[in-house]
């Protein structure tokens, strides 16, 4: 097919990827404009933009799909296009331009979690299982008709980071094997049903400090799913006396009672930091101090006796 990319962040380019080696004529890749990163700032490409550079693909950059934007794309004529994570809403004057209207790559199994961060809330609400959904796009928030679907678990050891990588590779497959049905008509749609959505609302900073009144199930979701960003982190008193933002990058539960109260270490030796929680154990696996790497909780306690202490 002769179609239209739209994509910004890692999530994006398995797809680009697939579609490109799928053979389908990509008239044109749409990306976020470039942005400040790293410690310098300095005006970085977009992971898809990189990639449709590598690729030899011609690449657009519109800060809005204005009127003119709109202009550009209508003169492609592409047959249909493809979004996963553009970052940019897609008007219906957008949507109405290619001949078999505009499909998109979602992380999860609609109805439930439509919205911006669908990965991190499916762990962080103990899902066992997510997914992706092909769907037809519409004016509503991921409300649109559904294509295709594909399951995968989410196991107690899964973070955010791993099942990024896991989706993005599922959403590649599925969006090649449904243009492949749509060019001789064997996909058809579903409407989503009313019941059992959710919203997965965008993942904030002033959410990742850890509550230690919570259960150890409820915290070990919490650092999983939100590893890679924004991380939980917990406040802790130094030898100095100055406070230190500690940071969890993977946690599990470990079955046992302290009688400690939340937030006390019971263990700063061993394979983990074991901190007692409103309801069990947390067993925090990997950790980073300030200015630190993250570190394998072993070595990051190797000469940092936490025993006795309480993060708040």
């Amino acid at each position: 097919m002769k179609l239209v990319f739209a994509g910004t962040p890692e999530f994006s380019v398995a797809a680009l990827d697939a579609l490109h080696a799928a053979g389908h004529e990509i008239l044109a890749v749409y990306t976020q404009p470039d942005r400040p990163a790293g410690r310098g700032q300095k005006l970085t490409p977009s992971a898809v933009a990189q990639r449709a550079q590598a690729l030899g693909l011609d690449c657009k950059k519109p800060l809005k799909l204005d009127a003119d934007a709109q202009a550009n794309l209508r003169a492609l004529a592409p047959e249909i296009m493809v979004v996963v994570a553009y970052g940019l809403l897609l008007p219906q004057a957008v949507l109405d331009i290619p001949d078999r209207g505009c499909l998109n790559i979602h992380a999860s199994l609609l109805p439930r979690w439509r919205g911006a961060a669908p990965i991190a809330r499916a762990i962080e609400a103990g899902d066992r299982e997510t997914g992706i959904t092909i769907m037809q796009m519409e004016a509503g928030l991921d409300t649109g008709p559904m294509l295709l679907k594909s399951a995968v678990p989410i196991d107690v050891k899964i973070t955010a980071a791993s099942l990024h990588d896991a989706l993005a590779l599922l959403g590649a497959e599925l969006i090649v094997e449904a243009l492949a049905k749509i060019a001789i008509g064997e996909l058809p749609a579903t409407s989503q049903p009313a019941d059992g959505a959710t919203y997965a609302r965008k993942l904030s900073k002033d959410e990742a400090r850890l509550d230690w009144s919570q259960s150890a199930e409820t915290l070990a979701r919490k650092v999983r799913a939100f590893n890679p960003a924004p991380v939980a982190w917990s406040a802790l008193q130094n030898d100095r006396g100055d406070i230190e933002r500690v940071r969890f990058w993977n946690a599990e539960v470990r079955a046992q009672h302290s009688g400690l109260a939340p937030g006390s270490v019971i263990e700063s030796s061993g394979d983990a930091l074991l901190i007692a929680t409103g309801a069990g154990v947390l067993a925090v696996t990997q950790l980073q101090r300030p200015g630190g790497r993250v570190l394998a909780a072993a070595e990051a306690m190797r000469n940092w006796n936490l025993l006795g202490r309480q993060f708040a």
